[in-house]
Protein backbone atom coordinates (compact mmCIF):
# COMPACT_ATOMS: atom_id res chain seq x y z
CA UNK A 1 0.00 0.00 0.00
CA UNK A 2 1.55 3.71 -0.92
CA UNK A 3 0.03 6.57 1.25
CA UNK A 4 1.01 10.16 0.51
CA UNK A 5 1.16 12.19 3.39
CA UNK A 6 0.58 16.01 3.57
CA UNK A 7 2.23 18.10 6.00
CA UNK A 8 3.32 21.42 5.90
CA UNK A 9 2.50 23.23 9.53
CA UNK A 10 4.26 22.37 13.14
CA UNK A 11 1.09 20.19 14.50
CA UNK A 12 1.27 18.06 11.84
CA UNK A 13 4.74 17.58 11.92
CA UNK A 14 4.27 16.29 15.64
CA UNK A 15 1.60 13.78 14.48
CA UNK A 16 3.78 12.57 11.57
CA UNK A 17 6.48 11.53 13.74
CA UNK A 18 4.20 8.84 15.00
CA UNK A 19 2.46 7.75 12.36
CA UNK A 20 5.44 7.55 9.99
CA UNK A 21 6.75 4.92 12.12
CA UNK A 22 3.94 3.11 12.51
CA UNK A 23 3.16 3.13 8.46
CA UNK A 24 6.76 1.99 8.67
CA UNK A 25 6.74 -0.87 11.03
CA UNK A 26 3.80 -2.12 8.99
CA UNK A 27 5.89 -2.26 5.26
CA UNK A 28 3.55 0.66 4.46
CA UNK A 29 5.02 2.94 1.98
CA UNK A 30 4.48 6.47 2.74
CA UNK A 31 5.26 9.72 1.01
CA UNK A 32 5.72 12.95 2.81
CA UNK A 33 4.38 15.97 0.51
CA UNK A 34 5.61 19.37 2.50
CA UNK A 35 3.40 21.85 1.52
CA UNK A 36 5.77 24.23 2.52
CA UNK A 37 3.60 26.38 4.65
CA UNK A 38 5.91 26.27 7.64
CA UNK A 39 9.56 27.10 5.58
CA UNK A 40 11.93 28.69 8.48
CA UNK A 41 14.64 26.25 9.64
CA UNK A 42 13.09 26.79 12.99
CA UNK A 43 9.27 26.17 11.64
CA UNK A 44 9.95 23.09 9.87
CA UNK A 45 13.20 21.42 9.54
CA UNK A 46 13.97 21.26 12.95
CA UNK A 47 10.76 19.05 13.58
CA UNK A 48 11.97 16.52 10.81
CA UNK A 49 15.68 16.35 12.39
CA UNK A 50 14.64 15.95 16.21
CA UNK A 51 11.12 14.16 15.84
CA UNK A 52 13.27 12.05 12.63
CA UNK A 53 10.21 11.94 10.24
CA UNK A 54 11.40 10.90 7.17
CA UNK A 55 12.33 13.86 4.71
CA UNK A 56 9.45 14.53 2.32
CA UNK A 57 9.62 13.29 -1.47
CA UNK A 58 8.30 16.91 -2.18
CA UNK A 59 8.25 20.30 -1.12
CA UNK A 60 5.48 22.54 -2.53
CA UNK A 61 7.20 25.81 -1.59
CA UNK A 62 3.97 27.84 -0.92
CA UNK A 63 4.97 29.27 2.09
CA UNK A 64 5.01 33.34 2.82
CA UNK A 65 1.69 34.33 1.28
CA UNK A 66 -2.03 34.88 2.23
CA UNK A 67 -4.35 32.67 3.55
CA UNK A 68 -6.53 32.26 0.54
CA UNK A 69 -3.87 31.90 -1.58
CA UNK A 70 -1.63 29.42 0.27
CA UNK A 71 -4.76 27.69 0.46
CA UNK A 72 -5.54 27.65 -3.40
CA UNK A 73 -2.42 27.29 -4.46
CA UNK A 74 -1.71 23.93 -2.27
CA UNK A 75 -5.07 22.24 -3.86
CA UNK A 76 -4.20 22.42 -7.38
CA UNK A 77 -0.54 21.21 -6.39
CA UNK A 78 -1.80 19.07 -4.42
CA UNK A 79 -3.92 17.42 -6.95
CA UNK A 80 -1.32 17.66 -9.52
CA UNK A 81 0.66 15.28 -7.35
CA UNK A 82 -1.20 12.91 -6.63
CA UNK A 83 -2.43 13.00 -10.34
CA UNK A 84 1.30 11.79 -10.97
CA UNK A 85 2.14 10.05 -7.63
CA UNK A 86 -0.90 7.57 -7.89
CA UNK A 87 -1.04 6.45 -3.98
CA UNK A 88 -3.51 4.02 -2.70
CA UNK A 89 -4.42 6.64 -0.19
CA UNK A 90 -3.97 10.58 1.43
CA UNK A 91 -3.74 11.32 4.88
CA UNK A 92 -4.37 14.78 5.71
CA UNK A 93 -4.12 15.67 9.36
CA UNK A 94 -7.21 18.13 10.84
Amino acid sequence: MKITTVIGARPQFIKASFLSRCFSDYGISERLLHTGQHYDSNMSDVFFDELKIPKPAKNLGIGGQGHGAQTGQMLGLIEEDLLESSPDAMLVYG
